[in-house]
């Protein structure tokens, strides 16, 4: 009898292991969503480092959605003379994160990152626009709502056209949904507006020497990259982390010019740094 009992017992126990290993398993293989990226020119799209095909590349089907989850994208233009883009992205289960990017000389590349993430009250809507540079204007179907970043509560359930301007760059323009229970993010990255150099130059005045520090903030990605010169599009020549602090060579608007600790000088975004 007692011989019997175990044997059910361990059937019992053998069955649940199995049933909770099925549960993980399907759970783990649902949580997908697809990605979609384009761009002009053409591009290699890496992410995490790992070759996915080049743009426009769509990975929408079954059996080629990614894990849900936090990736690095990077977008490498078949120009060579041109910068290659790279951002953090967040690909959630159920849905389209959707990539473009306009590759141009410089600070004229341009583009957008749209995603999607639940939210706790299944009846809310939130927007979230984020841009390069920040404090552009924020316009909802031509009403404006504030300036980046901003986080814009409850719009209505429809499509909307968001626009971004802010002067001397070009406006941007994107097509989207806001749908009930979800954040929608958008992070648009703006263009100069090289349409003349006189329009160029009123909006980038000459730099200023300054003997301030600057305190580096939290950033998306856990770090903020260093650039050549103050341009979203210019090489990355180094990284640097939240709370370290630096001294503030020049400053442009958007931009600060630091000191690294090898004595390097270059260019980092004034939205994730602070003044002392």
């Amino acid at each position: 009898m007692k011989r019997l009992l175990r044997i059910l017992i361990c059937a019992f126990v053998f069955g649940l292991l199995l049933f909770l290993a099925f549960q993980y398993y399907v759970k783990s293989q649902a949580q997908k969503g697809a990605l979609q990226v384009t761009s002009t020119p053409e591009s290699k799209v890496y992410l995490n480092d790992e070759y996915l095909g080049q743009t426009p590349l769509c990975k929408c089907e079954a059996a080629d959605i990614q894990k849900a989850g936090d990736y690095m994208i990077r977008l490498v233009p078949q120009d060579k003379s041109l910068s290659e883009f790279q951002e953090k992205i967040t690909i959630t289960d159920g849905v389209l994160t959707v990539v473009d990017r306009k590759f141009g000389k410089d600070s004229l590349s341009e583009g957008s990152i749209i995603s999607l993430t639940p939210l706790n009250d299944k009846t809310n809507i939130e927007l979230l626009v984020a841009s390069i540079p920040s404090s552009s204007k924020i316009f909802l179907d031509d009403s404006q709502i504030g300036e980046t970043p901003l986080l814009f509560k409850n719009p209505t359930e429809s499509d909307h056209v968001l626009k971004v301007t802010k002067d001397g760059y070009r406006e941007k323009t994107v097509r989207i949904h806001t749908p009930v229970g979800y954040k929608l993010t958008v992070a648009m990255f703006l263009s100069i507006d090289g349409s003349s150099n006189q329009a160029s130059a009123s909006s980038i005045p000459t730099p200023t020497p300054l003997t301030n520090k600057v305190v580096i903030l939290e950033t998306p990605t856990g770090f903020l990259r260093v650039r050549e010169s103050p341009s979203i599009g210019s090489v990355e020549i180094g990284r640097v982390l939240a709370s370290e602090v630096y001294n503030l060579m020049l400053e442009r608007p958007d931009w600060f010019e630091i000191k690294l600790k090898d004595g390097q000088l270059g260019w980092i975004s004034a939205q994730y740094a602070k003044k002392q």
